[in-house]
């Protein structure tokens, strides 16, 4: 049995999947995704438990969210709402992804797509293998 065929599907697997890893963290959060302390304090109060790590500071956990940042200016304070929606600014790094798109994107029907032919391809080349011995 040859070993190109093995090492070839492996190869194409390789190179599928690697452009997918830099995906796996792009919903965590830091302090430098937000503008002012407030709306990184908004983000630690709706899961307390911190997940993002916003409250790593020196000394012990208080609470306070990215405390390095700069306050909201005074007149702001009483029309910003009391818990507003933040969104990273920085696309899918920042955890945004595809939350504005309805369905998949273009790059991935195209990986989706050269996956299915690759796998039809090596189908039908096992069938065909099969059918002459």
């Amino acid at each position: 049995m040859s070993y190109r065929a093995p090492l070839a599907g492996i190869a194409a697997a390789i190179v599928c999947i690697t452009p997918l890893a830099g995906t796996a963290h792009a919903q965590d959060l830091d302090c430098r995704d937000f503008a002012f302390q407030e709306d990184a304090q908004a983000v630690f109060d709706q899961d307390p438990s911190d997940p993002d790590r916003l409250d790593e500071d020196q000394g012990p956990d208080d609470g306070i969210a990215c405390e390095a940042l700069p306050h909201r200016p005074v007149a702001d304070v009483g029309t910003a709402l009391p818990r507003p929606v933040v969104t990273p600014t920085r696309g899918v790094q920042g955890g945004l992804g595809g939350a504005t798109d309805a369905g998949p994107s273009g790059r991935d029907i195209g990986l989706g797509l050269g996956l299915t032919a690759g796998a039809l391809t090596a189908a039908g080349h096992v069938v065909l293998r099969r059918r002459r011995s």
